[in-house]
């Protein structure tokens, strides 16, 4: 069993981010990444200083061409199944059959978006359906923007968006505002839509059950989140309840209530984007680095 300063699970924009920080320290690093990062759906990422409008792939695979340039650092294309404390640091197992040891233990394995069961809606996700306006809103030249409710935290989409378009609000029985909810929607010149929606096409046509369709050029809908890996809860991580989800609590080191494991990226915030998990990242490795000088946070 090979034996690693940290191993850091997940090798998107934050694992990649906290890895960098270790392997400049000349710190031997483990990365084991499932290969299922978040916006793999969506072609560009936007927002990102210095790479904006660049394809989301090539800016991880230039992240981690860089990244292997430092030779305390192995890559690991695979899943983490296991990790549980042992000898001073953690065990994490492979799906492989492998197993590593590790002083500290980084995790940065994202999040995966559920959607509501609607015809057409998963299909066009990161294409024509959205979940961050600043992320894709600015794209849709002020054009035909629909916010497809899945609930109350829907109104806040509904609110934003006539910054970047002209919004229709599909309440599809999932939410109904209230008359100070209305005012405000009003307010920002937002059309309501009740007819329950049957089915999306074309590039973002809304299907009603009345046999209505309208176009838009755009939808955003507020998805539920989970965490993409069991780890975090395996080993008795402290989670947070979000309007959207659960995700890990950290303290401002981006640790972790378990001492010597960091969380960051989409696992250990309420909402995010690239930049966010990058600095995440950044910040998780700094802090796990400094844990191997000074000791761990109890």
């Amino acid at each position: 069993m090979d034996t690693y300063d940290v191993i850091v699970v997940g090798g998107s924009y934050a694992g990649i981010s906290a890895a960098m920080q270790l392997a400049r320290a000349r710190r031997r690093v483990l990365v084991v990444d499932a290969g299922r990062r978040r916006n793999r759906y969506a072609r560009h990422s936007h927002g990102f200083l210095g790479q904006d409008g660049r394809e989301a792939a090539a800016i991880v695979a230039d992240a981690r061409a860089q990244l292997m340039k430092y030779g305390t650092v192995r890559w690991h294309d695979g899943t983490a199944t296991l990790a549980v404390p042992r000898d001073g640091g953690f065990r994490v197992s492979l799906a492989d059959g492998e197993a590593a040891h590790g002083q500290r233990l980084v995790l940065a394995t994202g999040v995966v978006d559920e959607l509501p069961a609607i015809p057409g809606l998963a299909e066009r996700w990161g294409a024509s359906v959205f979940h961050c306006p600043y992320c894709h809103g600015y794209e849709l030249e002020q054009g035909r923007i629909g916010v497809l409710a899945t609930g109350a935290h829907s109104l806040h989409h509904a609110l934003m968006l006539p910054d970047w378009g002209q919004v229709t609000f599909f309440l599809n029985a999932a939410f109904e505002p209230d008359a100070e909810q209305l005012a405000k929607l009003a307010a920002r010149g937002v059309t309501l839509e009740r007819t329950p929606v049957r089915a999306i096409a074309g590039r973002a046509t809304v299907a009603l059950r009345d046999g209505r369709e309208m176009a838009m050029d755009g939808l955003f809908v507020v998805s539920r989140l989970r965490g993409a890996s069991p780890l975090a809860e395996l080993l008795g991580c402290d989670m947070e309840e979000g309007a959207l989800g659960k995700y890990v609590r950290t303290d401002m080191m981006k640790a972790t209530s378990v001492a010597g494991v960091y969380a960051c990226g989409d696992l250990a915030r309420m909402t995010g984007n690239v930049a966010m998990a990058v600095a995440d990242g950044a910040m998780a490795g700094a802090a796990a680095h400094q844990s191997l000088m000074f000791g761990a946070p109890a």
